[in-house]
């Protein structure tokens, strides 16, 4: 239903109210289930009946917290572009090192000013430029395919692969840090026949190293992907990328186009699916729901996807950067990946580094390195004339940590004891120019947004955090108890990790909060 949605909308516009109707009879759905799944979703513009469709194009300014520290709230006030544009605020647009951006249609303007807008929009800019990026030929022509080729043709074994993942420490990089290789295990172990379900919506405010990597190498995620589904016995591929992705949308479609037509192996089926922005649909369950168009709202647990998911198939789930790896980690060993560490941790993290730095950017650095360190030898220091304040560690649901935590390793299980977590490696850098409360009311007011509302806690539990949020001076005590019941009774992590912005600053940064 999604994809027919956003053909009717690339094609016209909007969604009116006849076509909603029209798209219903032609799926033998009732026309509550497309109107109920097209208002959900940020992208969709539902025209009702007597409703005057929007301008044929949108400006769409970032205001997640990057773009808010480099000016967002002040370039939206600045602009004025007539009646046949329209302005609007949107969540994270995955372009964090550039920011503040704003997306014209599908253009994105990077380091945005009122003026390069204006020209954007003057120029009819309106399309995602492409990015020069390693093309099929010459992935071949570099070895590519050839370790899925001696899968296939019984040259490795699955135990064998899947045992150097295993020993390699790789764990899942889209902010669960599962272990790759036993996921792997746990999946073949279910009854066939068998998904696959690639995550790459990647919405986590200050996070874009998925985009990173698929604007340079797609062929080696893709080779990854289906070393992946092949140790798990996975039979058909689903990816799923989000919407505000559409140059990373036209690359893969064109270099999938070449695999399955050049390939000298046999392919699995292989889907791409497009978000139609919804930050929830980077959880795993509602992101399979997304792909089976429905509302992206997230299932309870038990079952888990990897025994009950896609269309009720055991499925498979991993983020785009998890497999990335899984190439390199076969071919160079074990070993490799896992002696890259610092600070007694294994393998690689690619960082998103945004904020108050002079190279915000993806930095590919040892795990367990610190953010002192990251900052010093891979971001080029602090800003001139900016100190070193604070820093989220993972993105906006991973809390904020003051600068006396900048010696912290950045990894998975070392920064719970702090009331924080690595996430997805999404750092976002706060200088003595910011304030963390104000950071934290950015956040939540994007948790409030997302929140898909299916459960009370989150729905409304992030409203009342962002009231409470407002005031001078905090109720520290009813906000940790509203914390407390979010945290408790959410289904899902989006409910779950939304207090923790707010309860670090009341901890870490308690003479702003009052």
């Amino acid at each position: 239903m999604i994809e027919h949605l956003h053909r009717i909308q690339d094609r016209y516009g909007h969604l009116s109210a006849a076509r909603l109707a029209a798209l219903a009879e032609e799926m033998r759905v009732s026309q509550t289930e497309v109107y109920e799944v097209a208002t959900f979703y940020h992208h969709f513009d539902v025209v009702k009946e007597g409703e005057t469709a929007p301008p044929a194009l949108t400006v769409r300014i970032c205001d997640s917290l990057s773009c808010a520290l480099a000016g967002a709230e002040k370039l939206s006030e600045g602009l004025a572009l007539g009646k046949d544009v329209r302005v609007l605020h949107a969540p994270c647009v995955g372009r964090c090192e550039s920011a503040p951006v704003a997306i014209v249609g599908q253009h994105p303007v990077l380091k945005a000013s009122v003026a390069a807008v204006k020209e954007a929009v003057a120029a009819g800019l309106t399309r995602c430029p492409e990015t020069p990026y390693i093309e099929f030929a010459s992935y071949r022509k570099n070895g590519g395919y050839q370790l899925i080729a001696d899968c296939l043709s019984g040259k490795r074994s699955r135990e064998d692969i899947s045992k150097i993942v295993e020993d390699s420490g790789l764990r899942g990089l889209g902010g669960a840090g599962f272990p790759t290789g036993r996921k792997w295990k746990l999946v073949g172990a279910e009854p066939a026949p068998r998904l696959m379900a690639v995550n790459i919506d990647e919405g986590e405010p200050g996070t874009f190293k998925d985009r990173y990597y698929l604007e340079r190498d797609p062929h080696r995620f893709l080779e990854g992907m289906l070393i992946a589904a092949w140790c798990s016995g996975v039979g058909e591929i689903y990816i799923y990328l989000r919407d505000e992705y559409a140059g990373c949308r036209a690359i893969l479609e064109k270099e999938l186009f070449k695999l399955k037509s050049r390939a000298s192996f046999p392919l699995p089926p292989i889907h791409l699916r497009r978000g139609a922005g919804a930050y929830i649909c980077g959880e795993e369950s509602a992101m399979i729901e997304s792909i089976e168009g429905k509302r992206g709202m997230p299932r309870l647990r038990p079952p888990y996807v990897a025994q009950v998911g896609l269309f009720g198939y055991p499925t498979l789930e991993h983020n785009m950067e998890t497999v990335y790896w899984v190439r390199d980690i076969v071919e160079k060993g074990a070993h490799w990946f896992a002696s890259q560490g610092r600070n007694g941790r294994k393998g690689l993290r690619s960082f998103s580094v945004s904020g108050r730095v002079k190279k915000p950017g993806v930095h590919l650095a040892p795990a367990g390195i610190t953010v002192r360190e990251l900052i010093a030898e891979f971001c080029g220091g602090m800003l001139d004339g900016h100190e070193f304040y604070g820093y989220l560690p993972g993105g906006a649901s991973g809390g904020i940590l003051p600068a006396s935590l900048g010696d912290v390793p950045l990894d998975f299980d070392m920064l719970q004891p702090h009331g924080s977590f690595i996430g997805s490696a999404a750092v976002v850098v706060l200088s003595d120019k910011d304030k963390a409360a104000t950071a934290a009311k950015n956040l939540m007011s994007f948790f409030k947004d997302e929140s898909c509302g299916q459960c009370t806690p989150c729905r409304v539990g992030t409203a009342k955090a962002l009231t409470l949020m407002d005031a001078k001076q905090w109720n520290q005590p009813l906000l940790k108890e509203l914390s407390q019941a979010m945290m408790d009774a959410s289904i899902c992590g989006l409910g779950q990790a939304a207090p923790n912005p707010a309860l670090t600053v009341m901890k870490y940064f308690p003479q702003e909060v009052g």
